[in-house]
């Protein structure tokens, strides 16, 4: 197994774990935002109000994505399973 195998197999892990977070991290983002701008109007400044919002968007949203993700790991797990007979040749 030499470096270019050992560099393309840690690259490709952390591409797929990019792209499942992501949607998840969009999510907490925009409520996070949202809930901010909110704050601002309404001139309430306690953190905690901004935390319940987004802990339940953030677990709604990742209850939409999980199909979607372990279809990606899956994938992914069966590609590096199947590289292993090669990157030791």
């Amino acid at each position: 197994m030499t470096i270019d195998v050992v560099t393309d197999l840690l690259r490709s892990a952390l591409v797929t774990a990019l792209v499942i977070s992501a949607p998840v991290l969009f999510v907490a983002i925009v409520v996070g935002l949202v809930m901010s701008v909110l704050q601002t109007v309404t001139q309430i400044q306690d953190q905690t109000i901004s935390l319940v919002p987004k802990i339940i968007a953030v677990l709604f949203a990742m209850l939409l994505v999980l199909p979607w993700a372990l279809s990606r790991m899956t994938d992914y797990s069966t590609r590096l399973f199947e590289s292993i007979p090669s990157s030791f040749l």
